[in-house]
């Protein structure tokens, strides 16, 4: 036996989800390396970020009970729509429990080095530089900022080079 259903459950159920992925894709948009973050936003960015495990997980609850209502009251397709925004939304709540930025900031497992005649490295791009024991090293900037540290050994000397 079907029954009707207002549009308003279908509404509330659709930015139930899109809440819900908010949570997660807001701060994950605002902080970026090498691009400008505004004090603000980036604030914005760290308090939805703190929140984001409650009130993601209050999300999907939400639209779980909504689901469960409306369910009975459509056919197929939109069976499928409901299940494919729990799965979005539990996605969401559970990426909201998980530090993404360590999947953007990944070390480097072996150092590779290039002559300087070689290098692709810009002219004005700026490099930490060693020289330990008449070898010497340079890191770019841009590369040890993705990656925070390297662990290297240096004219035989073991270093753990960061920036």
């Amino acid at each position: 036996m079907r029954y009707t259903i207002s549009r308003g459950f279908w509404w509330t159920f659709l930015l139930c989800v899109l809440a819900t992925l908010a949570v997660f894709f807001i701060p994950a948009y605002i902080i970026q390396p090498f691009r400008y973050e505004s004090p603000r936003g980036l604030w914005w960015a760290m308090a939805i970020r703190h929140h984001a495990p409650f009130w993601s997980l209050l999300g999907v609850c939400f639209a779980l009970l909504l689901a469960w209502i409306i369910w009975y009251a459509t056919r197929r397709n939109g069976r499928v729509l409901l299940i494919l925004g729990v799965l979005f939304a539990t996605a969401s709540a559970i990426l909201c429990r998980v530090n993404y930025f360590e999947w953007m900031f990944h070390p480097v497992r072996q150092a590779g080095f290039e002559s300087a005649s070689q290098s692709k490295v810009d002219a004005s791009e700026m490099v930490l530089a060693l020289n330990f024991n008449n070898d010497p090293r340079a890191y770019p900037i841009r590369e040890m900022a993705y990656h925070h540290i390297l662990n290297d050994t240096i004219g035989g000397v073991p270093v753990a080079v960061t920036y």
